[in-house]
């Protein structure tokens, strides 16, 4: 009798590369949609808000799959990317920016906090899309 292996056990780098631009195409994508929709019923400041979520739920992707690539060639013990000081110092800095644009944001569009928050979840239903479409295959 043999044993039955795991799927995460053939999952590798490229394949959460993919997986990770396939999140961030998606998280843009619906974000743009649901910004026209939120624009038409419920005007542009509330659609200037959830397009910022979306863009920092997009830049946050995007940080996330440069910062995995660093890890992937420290962990495979490769020359790792001449970048990675950069990238890392951007993770850190990344959550401070952010909070600085979403202060301004709020500052300036007056719109709906819902909107704003729906875009900052986009990235985690994005990677969560694409993981339940994992599981499935």
């Amino acid at each position: 009798m043999t044993e039955p292996t795991h799927f995460l056990s053939d999952f590798t780098d490229q394949d959460l590369q993919l997986l990770l631009k396939r999140a961030l195409r998606n998280t843009l994508i619906l974000g743009m949609v649901t910004a026209i929709a939120v624009w038409i019923g419920g005007g542009w400041p509330s659609a200037a808000l959830l397009g910022t979520g979306t863009l920092i739920s997009a830049a946050s992707i995007w940080e996330w799959q440069r910062l995995v690539r660093v890890i992937n060639a420290r962990m495979d013990k490769q020359k790792t990317p001449g970048s990675a000081p950069v990238v890392v110092l951007f993770f850190v800095l990344r959550l401070t920016v952010f909070a600085g644009v979403i202060y301004g944001s709020l500052k300036c569009f007056h719109g709906s906090i819902v909107a704003l928050l729906f875009g900052l979840s986009l990235a985690v239903l994005a990677i969560g899309w694409e993981a339940i479409r994992l599981l499935r295959e």
